[in-house]
C-alpha cells in the first residue's frame, strides 16, 4: 500500500492510497488534481474516504462519481453531505486493500467529524484526521466544543505513537510559530521549526507528521 498527498487549492492536501493499480482518495475538496493523478498512475478509483462536510473536503466527490461511477464513498453518519454514501460511525470497520479500517468519532471541528485509523502490513499504521489533529495543533471549533475537541485528541492520542498523521492541510509552520509563542524555551519545539522551515523552503510538505 502506497501513500502520498496530493495538493489542493492553496493549502489543502487531499491524500492517496494506491495498491495495484487501484486507488482511494481521502477528502478531495476538488476533482481536477485527482483526476490528473490518477491519469499519470494509471489508476483506477475504488473508492472515497470523507472526514466531515466541509466544502474544501467534500466538492470533488460530484465529478469523481461521475468519472468513476462504482466508486464507493464513505463519510460520517452524523453530517449530512450533497451525494449518496455510506454513513460511518465509531465502532465501524471498513476494508481498504485487505486491510481493517477503524472509525473514530472526533467531533469538535464540525459536530459530525470522524477519522480514519489502518495499520498496514509491515507498514507504520496511518491516520486520516480530517481537520480535528493537525501538525503542532488542532482544528477550529465551528461546530463543536472545546471539550469535545479535547477528548477527540485524548482519543487520537490514545493510537500508537509511530501512526502517521495525515491532516488534510498544511498549517504546520503557523501551528509551530503560535507554539513557539507559548513555549519559547521549548529546545525541542526550536529545533522542529527548522526542520520544518528546510523542509518547505525545498518545497516539501511538512506531512505526514
Amino acid at each position: 500500500m502506497n501513500l502520498s498527498a496530493i495538493p489542493a487549492f492553496q493549502d489543502n492536501y487531499i491524500w492517496l492510497l494506491t495498491h495495484a493499480g487501484r486507488a482511494w482518495v481521502v477528502d478531495p475538496g476538488e476533482a481536477s488534481p485527482v483526476l490528473s493523478e490518477l491519469a499519470r498512475q494509471q489508476l483506477v478509483l475504488e473508492g472515497i474516504l470523507i472526514t466531515h462536510h466541509h466544502g474544501d473536503h467534500t466538492g470533488g466527490v460530484p465529478e469523481l462519481l461521475a468519472e468513476f461511477a462504482q466508486v464507493r464513498v464513505y463519510g460520517p453518519a452524523n453530517e449530512a453531505l450533497r451525494f449518496d454514501y455510506h454513513p460511518l460511525q465509531e465502532g465501524a470497520t471498513i476494508e481498504i486493500f485487505d486491510t481493517a479500517v477503524e472509525i473514530i468519532d472526533v467531533p469538535g471541528h464540525t459536530a459530525g467529524h470522524i477519522a480514519y485509523w489502518l495499520n498496514p502490513s509491515s507498514q507504520s499504521p496511518i491516520l486520516f484526521c480530517g481537520d480535528t489533529l493537525f501538525s503542532g495543533g488542532c482544528g477550529r471549533l465551528f461546530e463543536g466544543t472545546a471539550a469535545q475537541m479535547h477528548e477527540s485528541l485524548q482519543k487520537l492520542a490514545s493510537r500508537a505513537p509511530q501512526t502517521r498523521v495525515c491532516c488534510a492541510h498544511e498549517y504546520t509552520l503557523s501551528n509551530l510559530r503560535f507554539a513557539a509563542a507559548v513555549e519559547p524555551e521549548n529546545t525541542a519545539l526550536q529545533a522542529h521549526i527548522q526542520q520544518c522551515e528546510a523542509q518547505r523552503a525545498q518545497g516539501l510538505s511538512t506531512l505526514p507528521s
